[in-house]
């Protein structure tokens, strides 16, 4: 028998949509290229997403975000805590899809300890 990943519906899926999008913008080619320095001059490791939130990473490459006049960490606390599991784990999957090339320039950022 297979692992079958179980479906939980997304319950604010405005709030949720605007924070995957800007997500899937930052780990965009070339975008990733702005994000990871960014974390890197914060000392932020980048599996550490609620750091990433705090020090409102996302917004400064995200134009989109900015410009809408809210926040990452706004969107993120706005979700259900089941909404926010989801939103981490598609976060941590996003980190896993950057280039091999550009995760090894930043193997500091990507490094567990």
């Amino acid at each position: 028998m297979a692992f079958e990943r179980a479906v939980i519906p997304v319950e604010k899926e405005h709030e949720f949509g605007k924070l995957k999008a800007a997500i899937e913008r930052v780990f965009a080619p070339g975008s990733a290229e702005k994000f990871l320095p960014r974390l890197e001059s914060r000392g932020l490791r980048v599996r550490d997403f609620e750091g990433v939130l705090e020090k409102r990473s996302i917004e400064d490459v995200d134009d989109e975000l900015k410009q809408s006049g809210t926040t990452a960490k706004a969107l993120y606390q706005g979700l259900t805590v089941s909404d926010q599991g989801q939103m981490r784990e598609f976060y941590l999957s996003k980190i896993e899809q950057v280039e091999v090339a550009t995760r090894h320039r930043f193997r500091k950022l990507y490094q567990y300890y």
